[in-house]
């Protein structure tokens, strides 16, 4: 391995006293606690996938101390109602920052706009992640009024009309294997609308999880002409693509792994600044719904608890991107987008030469589904502190 790089970006204040003793060595470096602007906890509605609470433990152990939680949840927080009922559960058993998410329409349904005016004051941005919203003048209705109240729309971009009963990338793999393919349209095609939309209205857009080269262009040519608009990828993108496909539920996920040429256009995206943030997209599932194979399993893998080891490994240390510019894609940019401000006394430690080797049985998060088991990383978390209290000690997890 090579000599872990050095690391003079930040210079986070505090004294290693008592349990963080052990770690007051030049062995170890301190990061700037993670920001997570997309993530699934489950609560309420589905807590036999995961809570707030193990959900805030596992982001915890992966260097996180801010997470933004989707509302595809039951109820759907389209309401005040239904958000004061999130709002509660984050209060009684967050370890961390949790940040809840307003959905754009009733339901998430695509044919009402929520009240996003209630929820605004309360909420990181509003979205109706897993659904695409369909309709091109709901859309553009839920741009003006959340310009209007200066939040940001967050997209997860799938028009439904060209699915087809997909479920991985329409490629090589699929062809091979005689599975149901997602084209790369239907997630360009809404990018490409929404981005025209958000130009028309001045909204400030971002766009979740992308995953093509089209969208990657799409975006880059929408900066230059002065939309105002963000995006983000996922470690999963960046790191495989549909040549790692294995036939095991754990390789599956929405947006689907592309092609190798859509993940060298990502990595291109990130290190041209078209692409500002990485966010995991954690979306934990029980073990019966993640054991169907990729055909019936349900889409989604956790990836709190692996994203920096494997972006550390995948990505800094084979020299593709500098570690300061990574760290920037995990905590300044994306509070900076989201006028998310950095918790005072909210860091992690870090061993980046130690190896591991992912082992789900060790996870914190109630998922265990993840495409890089097995996998051997570099980069160990020792401690993650949350405003001067320790939230994650490695050895006593």
């Amino acid at each position: 391995m090579q000599s872990t790089p050095k690391y003079n970006a930040i210079n986070t204040p505090f004294e290693l006293k008592g349990r963080l003793s052990r770690f007051a060595s030049s062995e170890y470096v301190v990061f700037p606690g993670f920001c997570d602007v997309h993530v699934h906890f489950r609560e309420p509605g589905f807590s036999y996938k995961e809570t707030i609470r193990t959900g805030s433990l596992a982001a915890a152990r992966g260097g996180y101390t801010t997470v933004c939680a989707m509302p595809n949840l039951n109820p759907v927080p389209d309401s005040v109602e239904h958000l004061d009922m999130e709002l509660g559960l984050i209060r009684d058993q967050a370890v961390i920052q949790v940040l809840p998410y307003g959905a754009i329409s009733v339901g998430e349904k695509g044919e009402e706009l929520a009240d996003l005016e209630g929820m605004a004051k309360d909420v990181a941005a509003f979205s109706d992640d897993g659904h695409g919203v369909q309709k091109d003048a709901m859309m553009r209705s839920a741009m003006e009024r959340a310009k209007k109240l200066d939040r940001l729309i967050a997209a997860h971009c799938e028009d439904n009309s060209l699915l087809h009963g997909g479920y991985i990338h329409e490629g090589i793999y699929s062809r091979a294997h005689g599975h149901r393919g997602i084209c790369s349209e239907s997630e360009w095609g809404q990018i490409a609308r929404d981005v025209r939309l958000a130009g028309e209205t001045g909204c400030r857009y971002h766009v979740c999880h992308i995953s093509t080269r089209e969208s990657v262009e799409i975006i880059r040519k929408a900066k230059a002409e002065g939309v105002d608009v963000t995006c983000e990828t996922a470690p999963h993108y960046l790191v495989m693509d549909e040549n790692d496909l294995q036939e095991d539920g754990r390789f599956k996920m929405n947006p689907p792994l592309r092609g190798k040429e859509d993940r060298e256009a990502l990595i291109a995206g990130v290190l041209d600044g078209t692409i500002d943030m990485i966010a995991t997209d954690h979306a934990p599932h029980s073990p019966e719904e993640k054991s169907k194979g990729l055909s019936g399993s349900a889409f989604g893998i956790v990836g709190l608890e692996t994203a920096f080891p494997l972006l550390y490994t995948h990505l800094v240390l084979p020299g593709i991107l500098p570690l300061g510019k990574l760290i920037d894609l995990l905590t300044v940019s994306p509070r900076r987008r989201f006028g998310i401000a950095e918790e005072p006394e909210s860091f992690s430690i870090w061993n980046l030469n130690q190896q591991e080797i992912i082992d789900p049985s060790r996870f914190l998060s109630k998922g265990r589904s993840t495409p890089f088991e097995g996998m051997q990383v570099y980069g160990v978390c020792m401690a993650t502190v949350y405003r001067g209290n320790i939230v994650y000690l490695r050895g006593e997890d």
